[in-house]
């Protein structure tokens, strides 16, 4: 897939891209260190104007680092917004 997409946790503004997705999930890779538990704000932007962007409240499931500095996560999306 490898659609960019905007984590935001407390508050901060972190790109990342999407690599998979799902209905109940999704995997991401951020140059970011997150770890399980946390909960992150996802926006994905429609490049349509007919087409809204997805918005979801996620946690992160698991944690896997990459080879330099960035990390892939498994998300599972909690609520559609």
């Amino acid at each position: 897939m490898d659609a960019e997409v905007t984590l935001i946790h407390t508050g901060q503004v972190i790109p990342a891209v999407c690599v998979d997705l799902s209905s109940s999930g999704m995997q991401v890779q951020a140059q970011r260190s997150f770890k399980v538990g946390d909960t992150l704000s996802v926006r994905i932007d429609s490049e349509h104007t007919a087409l809204k962007g997805l918005e979801a409240e996620t946690e992160v499931v698991w944690v896997r680092e990459d080879d330099g500095g960035s990390q892939k996560l498994g998300l599972t999306i909690l609520k559609m917004n």
